[in-house]
Formats: C-alpha cells, structure tokens, sequence
C-alpha cells in the first residue's frame, strides 16, 4: 500500500509538470516583411503592470539573451531607459527618441491577460482491470465520491515587432503560459518558443 501510494505521488507530480507550459498559439508575418539583418538593433520591450517590474525585467532580459544567442543586435528597453523614463512621455516623444536612437526595430511584449483558472478534477485515478468486483465496487464507490477544484495561473502574451523607420508592423506572435513554477521560468520559456517561431516565419537568418 505504501508502494502504491508513492508510485501515485510521483504521478501526480508527472501530470503537474506536464500542465506546466509556455507555447505559442498563433502568429503572423507580413508578406513583406524584411528578413532582419544581424547588424540591425532590436530593443525588446515587455509591457506588464507596475507591481510586476520584476517579470517585466525576467521577460526582456531572457527575449535579449535569445536573439543575442541567435547572433542579433538586441538590447532591452528597461535597460537602456529605466523603469520610468518613457512613463513621462507622450506617444510621440517615445517614438521620436527611438527614431533619433540607433534602433531599427522594436519588439513590444505585452501582458494582455493574467488570472487563475478554476478547474473540476473528478474523484477518478488509474485503476488496473482485475476482475469484475474489484472493478466495478471501485467504480460504484468514486460515483458517489466529491471531486475536487484546483486554481492554475494562466497569462496570456501578445508580441509585436516593428520597423522604426516606416512604422509598419513586421511581425506578431500569440502564447499563452500555464501555471509557470516560476516567472523567471516563464520568462525563459517565452524567450525559447518565440524566438524559434521567429526563424520559422524566416525572419531570422540561419545559423
């Protein structure tokens, strides 16, 4: 019984880390979208509520390190600028500070949705077929037997990436993160799927 009860933890364990994810769920590539050049500075920009400034850093941090992996130009925009600089500019200070910078491109990550997500897990586990009343009085007993609600975290991501210089929207990328251990995980996580959906798209150039 003792056995059994450890080989049940263990699962559960399993199926935890499984739910546990970051992936990308959709994503679009102007048809004239240039393939981005090396030599070409890319500031990543993660826009998230205040109180998470840390994962605001986790998520430009890990995107900069990625595309720097890939061989890109790429700097974060907290950074270069500190929490607060662009908060005190309008809309058309922040866009002609970056035209007169040495950016070419800005990819924005945004924060569109972070809440917990209910979910009913009935009173049912893995049972072996060992004849019929074993089986049938453990069925006939978890009928009547409650279930059980669980609360994941679930963040919803929307990144763009656009060229200063026209203006226009390159590229931009949908992903969702379900019940991450740790933001910082996370962060490491989005950086890894949405850089690789990036050369999928061939916005990158090949290694």
């Amino acid at each position: 019984m003792k056995k059994l009860g450890l080989i049940m933890a263990g699962l559960a364990i399993m199926t935890m880390a499984a739910c546990s994810s970051t992936k990308v769920t959709s994503s679009w590539r102007s048809n004239n979208a240039p393939q981005l050049q090396k030599d070409n500075k890319i500031m990543v920009m993660a826009l998230v509520p205040q109180k998470d400034r840390t994962l605001r850093s986790q998520m430009e941090n890990y995107t900069v390190s990625e595309l720097r992996r890939k061989g890109y130009n790429a700097v974060s925009a907290l950074q270069t600028y500190g929490p607060q600089e662009m908060g005190k500019m309008t809309e058309k200070q922040v866009v002609q500070q970056l035209q007169g910078s040495d950016v070419n491109q800005v990819m924005t990550i945004v924060m569109l949705d972070k809440g917990r997500e209910r979910t009913f897990v009935p009173n049912y586990s893995p049972y072996g077929y060992y004849g019929f009343w074993p089986y049938y009085s453990m069925w006939y007993s978890r009928m009547y037997a409650p279930g059980y609600f669980t609360y994941n975290m679930k963040y919803q991501w929307e990144g763009n990436l656009y060229d200063l210089k026209s203006g226009q929207l390159l590229y931009s990328v949908q992903s969702q993160s379900f019940d991450p251990p740790t933001t910082e995980r996370m962060a490491i996580l989005y950086a890894q799927r949405v850089v690789k959906d990036m050369a999928k798209q061939q916005l990158l150039a090949k290694q």
